[in-house]
């Protein structure tokens, strides 16, 4: 008999995942049954109601710079537009109307889409932003 032993080739087995851990997709799933109901339209609209131009003074809503807004499963698109198409504050205007709408619980993206036609004219302002520039 001899003191030599032959080695025994072993695998280690694989790695088995917890039955209960949960795929990425149900992490995805789990987080949105987390969220709050998704906002309405007057929701929304009142959020982009905290953004002012910052030339002008007037939010973005009542100067009628905001064409659109729709929302589908907690993302929300918005078509809005400038007073000018060189509107040295858009960037500015854009970011914070896109802050603003994610800071309501629902939302979990916002995203925010220029558009230049129709043009904006004075004709799209509420009476409110009329008065507070003093046009009739």
């Amino acid at each position: 008999m001899s003191d030599e032993t032959t080695p025994v080739a072993t695998e280690a087995p694989a790695p088995i995942a917890p039955v209960d851990a949960p795929s990425p997709a149900s992490d995805t799933a789990a987080a949105d049954a987390a969220l709050p109901a998704a906002p309405d339209e007057l929701t929304m609209l009142n959020a982009l109601k905290q953004v002012v131009d910052p030339e002008l003074f007037v939010n973005i809503v009542d100067l009628g710079l905001v064409y659109g807004i729709q929302e589908d499963e907690h993302k929300v698109l918005v078509d809005m537009t400038l007073t000018s198409p060189a509107c040295p504050a858009g960037p500015q205007i854009i970011s914070q109307a896109k802050a603003a709408l994610e800071a309501i619980p629902g939302v979990k993206e916002a995203t925010i889409k220029l558009v230049m036609s129709p043009p904006w004219t004075p004709d799209r302002m509420t009476d409110e932003a009329r008065d507070q520039l003093g046009i009739f």
